[in-house]
């Protein structure tokens, strides 16, 4: 199978299937000397586990990580760091019926379409355990990135129908005066939303949709702050077009945008241009409708992006489809499965955001002869 690389500088290999022996990653090009241990990326991991409330999958699963290579007392060695977490409570004969058909939503008829053979049990690699790899090791490059100034911000801005009323500016502000405590709220809601009166109606709202067997979708914002002038290639390696790719690349994400995203479309340019101001004597953008980004490299101003995420396709109630021997068929798909992948969500797209991001910083760094004459005085 190919396409389970994604970087160029930075490169991270994602490995192993929902009900195989375990799932991790090999990330290459990780500098040396980082300190690094495995608490570090359990507290990502932590993040995306199973069963943290009754929104997500009551698979019960420590997703414990294992560092087996690349690092030595303490510190990156420079060499491939490969990444485990094995899978400890597998139930794959939950999925025994699911071999002889097709379910809605999944990607079960094209895996058969384009390899004649697909591993039923929870998908496979098209499982949402395939995103353990991506966020173990995204903790790395926020890790990194953190001693270079650069922070995330990453959030549920919509559940359904239920969007917080904070712009992101508003959010950008309330960062600035609290980053910890704002920070905290998110992680102790169990939506991962950063306004608990939009969290208690989203609530409702998925209470409502579980009575009915049914599932729900949303929107995932993310604000990266420090970010740099100057990174991001101007043609096919734009910071914008590969944040869109790495994002897009996560199963459950249906729509990307960057900024005011389609909202530009129907803005005149007066409105929708950013304009240039000097501030301390550094030039700034006056708005950010252009969310960080100008010809695909970063301004300077906070990176603001958001995800689309589909409602669940695993759903109790009846749905139709076909099986293997081109019958029509009706299903009740049971099993542990989230009615809202959201919240789950919400730190794999940060650790996409920040893979990309790095990334294209380790290629930045070669684009002045300055920068060489620094690096080699």
């Amino acid at each position: 199978m190919a396409g389970s690389t994604f970087g160029n500088h930075l490169q991270i290999t994602t490995w192993g299937e929902s009900h195989g022996t375990g799932i991790g990653v090999v990330v290459d090009g990780c500098p040396a000397g980082l300190p690094l241990c495995e608490s570090d990326i359990q507290k990502f991991l932590n993040r995306r586990k199973p069963g943290q409330s009754r929104y997500s999958t009551p698979r019960k699963e420590d997703d414990s990580v294992e560092i087996l290579s690349g690092v030595f007392e303490g510190r990156t060695t420079g060499t491939p760091i490969s990444l485990v977490v094995f899978n400890k409570n597998q139930r794959s004969r939950d999925y025994g019926d699911i071999a002889s058909y097709y379910r809605p939503g999944h990607a079960d008829y094209t895996f058969d379409q384009k390899y004649g053979f697909r591993d039923y049990r929870g998908g496979g690699r098209s499982s949402g355990r395939e995103t353990i790899g991506r966020v173990a090791a995204g903790a790395i490059a926020v890790k990194i990135l953190a001693q270079l100034g650069i922070s995330f911000f990453t959030y549920a801005r919509a559940i359904g129908p239920v969007s917080i009323p904070q712009t992101a500016a508003d959010l950008l502000t309330r960062l600035e005066v609290s980053d910890k405590e704002l920070h905290r709220q998110i992680l102790a809601d169990p939506l991962y939303m950063p306004d608990s009166s939009s969290s208690e109606k989203a609530q409702e709202y998925l209470e409502a949709c579980m009575k009915q067997l049914d599932s729900a979708g949303g929107v995932i914002e993310g604000i990266i702050t420090g970010v740099p002038a100057g990174v991001g290639e101007p043609v096919f390696d734009k910071l914008d077009a590969n944040l869109a790719k790495a994002i897009f690349s996560i199963g459950a994400v249906k729509g990307f945008e960057i900024g005011d995203g389609f909202l530009a479309a129907a803005a005149s340019g007066s409105s929708n241009n950013d304009s240039f101001r000097i501030q301390d004597g550094q030039i700034i953008a006056a708005s950010n409708h252009a969310g960080g980004i100008l010809g695909g490299i970063s301004s300077g101003a906070p990176v603001i992006y958001r995800a689309a995420i589909k409602p669940t396709p695993s759903i109790a109630s009846h749905q139709k489809t076909v099986n293997q021997a081109g019958e029509e068929i009706s299903i009740s798909i049971h099993g542990r499965h989230d009615p809202i992948i959201v919240p789950r969500a919400v730190v794999v797209v940060e650790s996409m955001a920040a893979l990309t991001l790095l990334d294209l910083m380790l290629e930045h760094m070669g684009a002045k002869m300055d920068s060489l004459r620094k690096f080699y005085p």
